[in-house]
């Protein structure tokens, strides 16, 4: 099992507009590839990536048409204040991480 595990809205540490727009070049082109992602888990700002108002949607979206599951942490969603504006997959919760990253053959951590 391939996880993706995005754990901030930005790939790298450096200046932030740059950094969710490598992020999102990304996403674009992880679901324009043959590889297999099987879950995306989003904790902490990752969270960003599936809540309303994420330039990064349609990615994730065509990732979850090509089989992956996708999670986003409960406790991230409430701290934020965020779970009513979840537009993609479901809730998950530490417990669900912990496994997953357990078991996964691979995780992708790009952030």
């Amino acid at each position: 099992m391939t996880f993706l595990y995005l754990n901030s809205d930005m790939m790298g540490t450096g200046e932030p507009a740059l950094g969710r727009k490598l992020l999102g070049m990304f996403l674009d082109e992880l679901a324009r590839s043959d590889v297999r992602v099987d879950l995306v888990g989003c904790v902490s700002d990752g969270i960003r990536m599936t809540t309303e108002g994420s330039p990064v949607l349609e990615s994730l979206r065509a990732l979850e048409a090509r089989g992956a599951r996708i999670a986003s942490c409960g406790t991230c969603l409430d701290h934020l204040g965020v779970r009513d504006r979840l537009r993609i997959g479901e809730v998950g919760n530490m417990a669900m991480t912990v496994q997953v990253m357990a078991q996964a053959d691979r995780v992708l951590r790009p952030c």
